[in-house]
């Protein structure tokens, strides 16, 4: 046993609000690429291309090749040890709140009850210039692995997912919820995120200045490596004990 995975487990214990901040690292033991690794999509895909609001109204289709395979076939991912663990932590009152930047539900799939989004989700498909047109991720995820794009009903254009692209604002009522859970907090765990994109980013930060103990997994360094009172590198080895402590 991991010595230091016995101490994170016994900070998890003690903590009276206990937290989780997620990014697409965590999500790359269920077979999703992250953006910024060492194999990330960023080597591969223009990915700012493909979440820039200036780009989507100029060529929908690009978000959709691009996004295809791991948002619209999002059937094909299972919830890894880091999903299912922190829903059995939430299960066992350890952990209150799973921040998220991702847009997969995994978390939901790995059977956490309170997620806050705070890059948007794939949840809702809208019209960016017909008010009221909504379409559900499932039917949009129907059309999208056919081969084709949803399309408004009233003027035809390529609807957008309520995901926030790069020049969009995130979604204030989830940014609002996440900033407030991260002051509450006493323990935040960072898990799977490089900390580079603001403003999701300052959520950690928000939890540090008000004194809360930040405890960082992640295989890149972060600008918060030098605050965290513990630093793990791979997030699988450090979950895999964390569920045979919590079951235990």
């Amino acid at each position: 046993m991991n010595v230091q995975v016995e101490e994170l487990y016994a900070k998890l214990c003690a903590a009276k609000h206990a937290v989780a901040f997620t990014g697409a690292g965590v999500s790359t033991l269920s077979g999703i690429r992250d953006f910024r690794g060492k194999n990330g999509l960023y080597h591969e895909i223009d990915a700012e291309k493909m979440f820039d609001i200036d780009y989507f109204e100029q060529d929908p289709t690009f978000y959709y090749q691009s996004a295809g395979t791991f948002i619209y076939n999002a059937d094909e991912y299972p919830a890894s040890i880091v999903h299912t663990t922190l829903a059995r932590l939430e299960t066992c009152g350890l952990i209150k709140t799973v921040i998220t930047q991702n847009v997969d539900f995994l978390h939901q799939k790995g059977g956490s009850t309170r997620v806050i989004e705070v890059h948007g989700s794939p949840a809702i498909h809208y019209c960016l210039h017909c008010p009221g047109i909504r379409v559900t991720f499932e039917e949009a995820a129907r059309i999208v692995q056919a081969g084709g794009f949803p399309r408004c009903p009233s003027c035809n254009r390529i609807l957008k997912p309520a995901i926030t692209f790069f020049g969009e604002a995130l979604p204030l009522d989830a940014l609002r919820a996440a900033h407030a859970e991260a002051e509450a907090c006493d323990l935040m765990l960072v898990l799977g995120t490089s900390l580079t994109v603001h403003p999701a980013a300052d959520i950690p930060d928000s939890a540090l200045r008000r004194g809360a103990d930040i405890v960082i997994i992640n295989n890149m360094p972060t600008p918060l490596d030098s605050a965290a009172s513990l630093k793990f590198d791979e997030l699988g080895p450090v979950f895999e004990e964390l569920a045979r402590l919590a079951a235990a």
